[in-house]
């Protein structure tokens, strides 16, 4: 993305110096409030009860125990449809989008289709972040990827998708700050190991996270990252890159790669890398450029961050290489997610997500 990301963001940001114990409740209690749109007075109430664990505190608020003098924190009037959305569902919310299709949930039962979805979910922008957690939460109750890239996670954002996509594995490239993750449905895709490959002149907290795994007996090798931003740091970013092909070339050859995730990429930075190896495809390329999914970061379309200028740019991209024996996973189609505002007048995220149906032959 176009905008320069800092720790500066962070609420820690103009706190005084000061007992580091009571610094870390503050921010404790400003990541619950937002994540939990409560009181800060709440979000004490149900930390200290919880030993000051984040995720032990979420939990206990989104499903508190029925018990007098339990604090209320739901709408004494009933919340409108989808407003609030459980993964473990197993009904769909309606889409807030346009212009996709789910996948045929036939031939998802039998094996022959995989789907997966790769987002820049923006955890950073802490304005409106439930109802946004929630907005991206609805594209994965309703179309019920195999797998899932995510990309500027936070750790509030984090828990919240533990509890509310049970049934889902989820593996992330750190714990603290910001970070990627990778989903897994448990139902269809078996995790065997994961690595985290560093970058090692990163100045903005990135890395290469590598999941191995495999979905009706098909090895694969998922790999996700967020690269690093602003056009400064276009020589850190191409490094980068030619570390993601390199493991993606590194790969056992039974395996199908893929790689998905926020480049940050001009094509004229992929092309000064030497473009992608012979047997690794841009997914956009090879389903022929879609006119519809060529601009994944757009701000005359997208206003999340108020930016009068217009820039459209391909940031959001899939990478991937067959397995050697002819491949078994062949991709079909590309759309865009969460280009409808919801309720609260913001999009999900600053970046449109990528939703992709492959075909697994049998």
């Amino acid at each position: 993305m176009e905008r320069k990301r800092s720790l500066d963001f962070w609420p820690e940001a103009g706190l005084d110096d000061g007992d580091p114990a009571e610094k870390k409740q503050l921010l404790l209690c400003a990541d619950f409030t937002t994540i939990a749109s409560c009181e800060a007075a709440v979000a004490r109430r149900y930390l200290t009860e919880n030993a000051w664990e984040m995720e032990r505190a979420l939990n206990a608020y989104f499903e508190p125990r029925a018990e007098e003098g339990a604090v209320p924190h739901r709408p004494e009037t009933a919340p409108e449809p989808g407003s609030c959305v459980d993964l473990t569902s197993e009904e769909p919310a309606d889409p807030t989008c346009s212009g996709s299709h789910a996948p045929d949930s036939l031939r998802q039962e039998d094996g022959s289709a995989f789907s997966l979805i790769t987002w820049n979910i923006d955890g950073l922008d802490l304005s409106n972040l439930l109802e946004r957690a929630k907005g991206v939460c609805s594209f994965l109750a309703l179309y019920s990827p195999d797998v899932v890239f995510l990309q500027e996670v936070i750790p509030p954002y984090y828990s919240f998708l533990k509890k509310r996509a049970s049934n889902y594995t989820i593996v992330t490239g750190h714990t603290e700050g910001y970070f990627t993750a990778i989903m897994l449905k448990k139902s269809r895709v078996t995790f065997k190991s994961q690595e985290i490959i560093p970058f090692p002149k990163t100045k903005m907290m990135r890395n290469l996270l590598c999941v191995h795994a495999s979905v009706s007996g098909n090895g694969l090798c998922l790999m996700t990252s967020h690269l690093e931003s602003t056009r400064e740091h276009a020589q850190e970013r191409m490094n980068q890159l030619k570390m993601v092909l390199k493991k993606m070339q590194e790969a056992p050859e039974s395996a199908t790669v893929i790689f998905a995730g926020d480049t940050n990429l001009r094509d004229r930075e992929v092309t000064q890398c030497g473009g992608l190896p012979g047997n690794v495809s841009d997914v956009w390329e090879f389903l022929g450029k879609p006119k519809h999914c060529q601009y994944t970061w757009d701000t005359q379309a997208n206003s999340n961050l108020g930016i009068r200028a217009v820039s459209r740019h391909r940031f959001d991209r899939i990478f991937f290489r067959a397995a050697a024996d002819g491949g078994h996973i062949i991709p079909q189609s590309l759309d865009l997610l969460g280009l409808e505002k919801l309720d609260c007048g913001r999009f999900p995220s600053d970046h449109w997500g990528l939703l992709c149906n492959l075909d697994v032959i049998l």
